[in-house]
């Protein structure tokens, strides 16, 4: 989730547009590619910019089985403020 404190602005000339996530297993030198997430609705319509009432919240979840320590890294990218990164440890 984007914004879990503050909301996240989502109109059509600021929004998120993708979340990626990945796992870094502990000890191994590449990450693996668990998901991504388009964010498509951001109030455009043929009637213009913020016309529409369909707008989405940057939010996802995936569901990841392992028997690994490791390293959950998050992407997400917004169109004004380009690439963020978050990080959460998983201990097993």
């Amino acid at each position: 989730m984007v914004g879990k404190e503050i909301a996240h602005p989502n109109t059509t000339a600021h929004h998120i547009a993708w979340i990626n996530c990945y796992f870094l297993p502990a000890g191994e030198k590449f990450a693996v590619h668990v998901g991504k997430t388009d964010f498509n609705a951001h109030g455009a319509s043929p009637q213009g910019a913020d016309t529409s009432t369909l707008f989405t919240k940057p939010a996802t979840s995936y569901v990841l089985n392992t028997e690994k320590s490791g390293t959950i890294i998050a992407v997400s990218y917004c169109n004004i403020h380009g690439l963020w990164q978050s990080t959460l440890e998983v201990k097993l």
